[in-house]
């Protein structure tokens, strides 16, 4: 495989992080040697925060940044942007996309981790998705919150093609990313836990705006790990452990990262 050099503290959306290789998967025989190899895929780094000492990394290349109208549906390449999933979906007027207005990425991070706002996820849209270069039905997978139960490299996925763009809902997702922090961020840092909000656990335990270093939990919203201008690696680490030990003692919930953290 091909490789090059990402310096993740300009490529990652929070803006930690150091130049590091990067594996280039460009066949699905690259996907399997990746996995092979234990490689972590990664994608536009929007919910991820790499150690400077980070190794086996992997991303899929350009080519597969596609998208193609099929008649029946809609195929998208695992390296397509969120935005521009969202832009023709708008263009178009297909409806079930309108969430990802507010959503960075790319499709497979987006698949991976089931991504979505409110009672909207990217399973809804999901029709089969190419992992490892063999097609399988969206049914095949158990994806629940924030998580799509899939193991291997997503290199690309199929939509359903239903017509009514919602301009209602897209202000709505837009009203919403008004209460988004502007600072670099990973975005939300722990998946909220059954009947409850992590950020309103955070807030309780006093970690509201709290810092440790140049990172820190947003005053805006207290689930949004910041970076206040030049945060490190251990400063965001030692914050989300601080965090898991507070609110573990303070009500005995075991906060689960939602951020990616590579060492």
């Amino acid at each position: 495989m091909r490789t090059h050099i990402i310096n993740f503290a300009k490529y990652s959306s929070i803006k930690i992080g150091a130049p590091l290789e990067v594996f280039l998967i460009q066949t699905p025989q690259d996907a399997i040697s990746a996995l092979s190899q234990n490689m972590c895929i990664i994608g536009k780094a929007n919910n991820l925060l790499v150690s400077p000492a980070a190794q086996k990394l992997a991303m899929l290349d350009k080519h597969f940044a596609y998208l193609k109208d099929c008649g029946n549906y809609i195929e998208i390449g695992g390296a397509y942007s969120s935005g521009r999933i969202f832009s023709y979906f708008k263009s178009h007027n297909l409806a079930g996309a309108e969430f990802l207005q507010a959503l960075p990425g790319s499709l497979g991070g987006l698949v991976k981790m089931n991504a979505g706002m409110k009672s909207y996820e990217i399973k809804q849209l999901l029709q089969a998705i190419n992992v490892n270069g063999k097609w399988q039905d969206r049914e095949s997978f158990s994806m629940n919150y924030r998580d799509s139960g899939i193991e291997g490299v997503i290199l690309a996925a199929r939509f359903h093609k239903r017509e009514g763009f919602n301009n209602t809902l897209q202000a709505d997702f837009i009203a919403l990313r008004k209460n988004h922090p502007k600072e670099p961020s990973c975005g939300s840092c722990f998946k909220n836990p059954k009947g409850d909000f992590a950020g309103r656990l955070l807030e309780s335990v006093g970690l509201k705006g709290y810092c440790i270093g140049d990172a820190a939990f947003s005053e805006k919203h207290a689930n949004f790990l910041i970076n206040k201008g030049k945060a490190t690696f251990e400063d965001a680490l030692s914050l989300i452990t601080l965090a898991k030990k507070r609110v573990f003692e303070a009500s005995g919930i075991d906060l689960e990262c939602e951020v990616q953290i590579l060492q």
